[in-house]
């Protein structure tokens, strides 16, 4: 094995169970296996029936329990379900071991044409972020409206705080890093996460810390965690390169969902300057800046996200649905879900 990269993963179906995952009150965890992945989906049951559906889909390091503030808040407004990404949360690695944001987003794909729930209210973070970019621009028959809490799209100018976590994308760094840190607790490194990630992470309950902690624990214990992380690290990077059609700008220009997007002026991670110019890529956005929020602000602020959900749907009523059904799965498919399975494509 080279020493640039991270130990040999076990297949999925022998890799151990290391503790159960947190399912808050009103929540539900089941396992939905696709071709080449296999997804943890959380639900949470609406307050009534006949509800919308809506997706949301966490970044890097994140879980579906990102989501469980903002879903409860949402429970009588959309029928809500949240995804583990492949290798993240209770979700197993990826087959291929493909943790590319094309991957990534053809896993969302999957399961949305697998569950038969489109076309739903797609929400992103961070990585989700770019994930879901892109699921609607290449399958807007999937996509109802859109929500992006800090979207990882490409920055020329990068914030210093947020080189360490671009860093884990070379090889090797992320195997130095485990080595390093090897002496640190879950503790710690919850702390540092919630540092780099809340705008005032004093805003995080004493029960909420408990809980992220005794997360972290379960996931040290999980054989692929770093890797995971390092690979999809490097998708982000990846991404930030290609150009044309696969652009995620030129993907963000291409999306006719009604698109929220969300910013916080005190996110380490993606720059509050890019707000403005994610609502020009977006030809029907509607930007909410937060000044105190970081790059979660589902968890730091779920009600003033929740809200903010709520005006899009009444700004945009059924018009989004409609030109997604105008635009037509057939030519979504024909441009970007070839049958080679390329990186670059949404093929399976």
């Amino acid at each position: 094995m080279s020493s640039t990269e991270l130990p040999f993963v076990p297949p999925a179906n022998v890799l151990p169970k290391v503790g159960t995952v947190r399912v808050a009150e009103g929540e539900r965890l089941r396992s939905v296996e696709l071709p080449g992945v296999t997804l943890t989906v959380r639900s949470r049951p609406s307050a009534r029936d006949g509800l919308p559906p809506a997706l949301f889909v966490h970044g890097l390091g994140g879980s579906s329990q990102n989501w469980s503030a903002l879903m409860a808040l949402l429970d009588a407004t959309v029928d809500c379900e949240a995804l583990d990404l492949p290798g993240f949360g209770d979700s197993p690695p990826p087959d291929d071991g493909n943790y590319s944001v094309t991957a990534h987003a053809r896993a969302v794909i999957r399961h949305l044409d697998a569950s038969g729930r489109g076309p739903v209210h797609l929400f992103g973070n961070s990585l989700g972020g770019a994930i879901t970019t892109r699921v609607a621009a290449v399958r807007p028959d999937l996509v109802r409206t859109l929500t992006l809490v800090s979207p990882a799209l490409p920055e020329i100018r990068v914030q210093r705080t947020a080189v360490p976590t671009g860093l884990l994308a070379v090889p090797g760094v992320a195997l130095l890093f485990t080595r390093l840190t090897r002496g640190w607790t879950a503790e710690q490194r919850v702390r540092g996460v919630m540092a780099l990630c809340y705008g005032d992470p004093g805003r995080v309950s004493a029960e909420g810390f408990r809980n992220a902690v005794e997360e972290m624990e379960r996931r040290q214990r999980l054989p692929y965690f770093w890797d995971a992380t390092a690979r999809s690290a490097r998708g982000i990077v990846n991404a930030y390169t290609l150009g044309g059609q696969q652009g995620l700008w030129r993907q963000a220009e291409r999306v006719l969902a009604p698109t929220l997007l969300v910013y916080g002026g005190r996110d380490q991670l993606v720059g509050f300057r890019m707000a403005q110019k994610a609502a020009r890529a977006f030809r029907d956005s509607r930007l909410v800046t937060l000044p105190d929020a970081g790059h979660v602000a589902m968890m730091e602020y779920p009600e003033t996200v929740a809200t903010a959900f709520r005006e899009l749907l009444d700004h945009a009523g059924e018009s989004g649905t409609r030109r997604a059904r105008r635009a037509g799965a057939a030519d979504a498919r024909g441009e970007a879900v070839g049958a080679s399975g390329t990186d670059e494509s949404m093929g399976g």
